[in-house]
């Protein structure tokens, strides 16, 4: 495990990145364009806090250095979970409708008529099924392996 997070880790320290002393609150804390690329859990304590992170469970980086994460496709309010999911990064999710993967659905992964809670173009939003246009695919997409390992992990006092 020790060796998987490590390979999985990332750091905003080094050449052309900030330095400990002048990193403010801002660069350390949590953003919108984190879900699904940086846990917002695991990071270290003290002077690294927020500087040094790990990639999330379905992260993963494309050739260009961007951090994507995977997403189904959604045509009318149906997911489409047997086809290819669409691997997006923070820009292309700043400018698309996504819901959160725990959403009820039925047989035929048909979304509910009553409406649905969702990031749109960088806002919490409630939209109707036929304008989601994305869904996450797991719960667990938005946190790293080791933090995926917590047993009970919505009960355990993560505050910093």
């Amino acid at each position: 495990l020790a060796e998987l997070t490590h390979k999985r880790r990332i750091s905003s320290l080094g050449p052309g990145g900030v330095s400990r002393e002048t990193a403010g609150m801002q660069v350390r804390g949590i953003h919108a364009s984190h879900y699904g690329r940086i846990c917002p859990i695991e990071t270290p304590e003290g002077r690294n806090a927020g500087l040094v992170n790990s990639l999330t469970t379905l992260a993963r980086i494309n050739k260009q250095g961007f951090i994507e994460t995977p997403f189904y496709n959604v045509y009318q309010g149906q997911i489409q979970k047997f086809g290819s999911t669409a691997l997006l990064s923070a820009t292309h999710e700043s400018q698309i409708s996504i819901a959160a993967s725990d959403l009820q659905t039925n047989y035929f992964y048909f979304l509910p008529y009553v409406n649905i809670p969702a990031r749109a173009y960088g806002e919490f939003q409630t939209l109707a099924r036929h304008k989601i246009q994305y869904m996450s695919v797991s719960p667990i997409q938005m946190i790293s392996i080791a933090t995926s390992l917590i047993p009970f992990l919505e009960h355990d006092d993560a505050n910093r």
